[in-house]
């Protein structure tokens, strides 16, 4: 008894049957429950999460069927960019699963080219309607590649010598004898071709591309001839067009116009009044003949702002120089020739300038132009070829061709005598490809049927 009494003096019980395992049934309650509940809102999480990621997946593939249907529908409405409707966008599609229910839909944001652009950007929103905050969002660009595509192009024959550089994509349907160096593919439409004279090789039976240059890992040959029916330029078009917006100039009554392109966006314009002549000789002819394609005096300039329709169209010969500032196409009628009688440059070579001289015959450099030489401008000469004629005993010392050459006949900055030395024209040309041609080429100039891919990119 005073046991008893004195452990519960000193504040000591004593243990009663059972109370022990009460307490551990009712903590461990406890905490089994907190375990199951956390498990539990785990589980849910993670699922929830999964349920996220396949609708997020989901709607990836949603937005991508939209890029797929606007890429069909340009396809055969190349120009339609309000999804056959005459309304602005976003146009809404529901998106249907193989087993034709509706499970989300894609909206669509269209923007068309810019002017002298052939690129369209196609947006696409993907949802599903059973996970609303997993939407995707895909943006692609596509655009027509234009015939400038090529830093050069031609449907003749061709000679590349060994001073040569060509920096971009090279085609001939005729054979090419090449001893320069390139850094892209070069083509030929032909397996062999009978080697001219005229390129150094009496006649010889030659393989579609041969030569001392290379890399020849960048020849290839016989590939499928370009068709230069397609080539041709709209130039009755432009002829419209410059009646409206653009630059007129009908005939002189002299020998023609004179274009000086000036850096702060005007173009100055004058009559030639007279040229000087001198002896030449051509591709196509063993005979001198008297060349007058150097201008001797002009009349009174007139000064005009860039043409907003980007169009000069000239009734008669025409010489160009100066440095271009905006986006122009200077085009002749029927018969004339377009001269580029001294450094023709833009003020920036990031596609904000561009320059397309489109000649019904030749394009031609001059016998008085400078030693050293640069012409940033697509070429095309239509009917005749882009050339300098045989100047006896008149060397320049550098050629800079920054842009495009495209032409019908026999091209050729330089000639050689028969042991391979160059006796007129230029010691060395350089010919660079301006990327920004691809899809942004001058007014004018042809464009493919078919849209490329430029990019892709998920936006969100």
């Amino acid at each position: 008894m005073l046991r008893r009494f004195w452990k519960i003096f000193n504040g000591q019980t004593a243990a009663q049957p059972g109370s022990i395992l009460l307490y551990v049934i009712v903590f461990g309650t406890l905490a089994f429950s907190l375990v199951v509940i956390a498990i539990s809102g785990y589980a849910i999480s993670e699922h929830q999460a999964a349920r996220y990621r396949v609708g997020q997946e989901q709607a990836f593939q949603i937005a991508e069927a939209g890029i797929n249907y606007y890429r069909w529908h340009l396809a055969h409405n190349p120009t339609d960019y309000t999804d056959g409707t005459s309304t602005p966008g976003p146009y809404v599609h529901t998106y249907y699963n193989k087993d034709g229910v509706a499970i989300g839909q894609f909206s669509l944001t269209i923007t068309p080219p810019a002017t002298g652009s052939t690129v369209v950007t196609i947006q696409s929103t993907g949802s599903i309607t059973s996970e609303p905050n997993a939407s995707r969002i895909i943006r692609v660009r596509l655009g027509f590649p234009s015939v400038a595509n090529y830093a050069f192009l031609t449907n003749s024959d061709v000679w590349i010598g060994n001073n040569e550089i060509i920096n971009g994509r090279f085609h001939a349907n005729g054979g090419i004898r090449f001893d320069g160096t390139g850094n892209a593919p070069i083509t030929s439409a032909m397996a062999t071709y009978t080697c001219q004279a005229v390129h150094g090789c009496n006649n010889l039976t030659k393989p579609g591309i041969w030569g001392q240059g290379g890399p020849t890992s960048f020849w290839s040959y016989p590939v499928p001839a370009w068709d230069f029916s397609a080539v041709t330029a709209k130039l009755e078009q432009m002829k419209t067009l410059t009646q409206a917006d653009g630059i007129f100039l009908p005939s002189s009554g002299q020998q023609g116009w004179h274009l000086q392109f000036n850096a702060d966006g005007t173009v100055s314009i004058a009559k030639v009044l007279s040229t000087v002549a001198y002896k030449a000789g051509d591709t196509n002819s063993n005979k001198y003949f008297w060349s007058s394609i150097d201008i001797r005096t002009l009349g009174p300039a007139t000064i005009y702002p860039m043409p907003t329709s980007s169009y000069i169209y000239v009734d008669d010969q025409v010489w160009v120089d100066g440095t271009v500032n905006g986006r122009v196409t200077v085009g002749t009628s029927p018969g004339n020739s377009i001269m580029v009688d001294n450094n023709l440059v833009y003020t920036a070579k990031d596609g904000s300038d561009v320059l397309g001289l489109i000649a019904d015959q030749n394009i031609l450099i001059p016998h008085d132009v400078p030693d050293t030489m640069e012409i940033d401008a697509a070429l095309l000469a239509q009917n005749g070829a882009a050339k300098r004629y045989y100047y006896p005993g008149d060397l320049k010392d550098s050629l800079t061709i920054y842009g495009s050459v495209i032409t019908n006949g026999l091209w050729t900055w330089s000639w050689v005598s028969q042991g391979g030395a160059i006796v007129s024209g230029f010691k060395n040309t350089d010919s660079i490809y301006d990327t920004n041609l691809t899809y942004n080429p001058p007014g004018g100039f042809p464009v493919g049927s078919t849209y490329n891919i430029i990019s892709w990119e998920e936006v969100k």
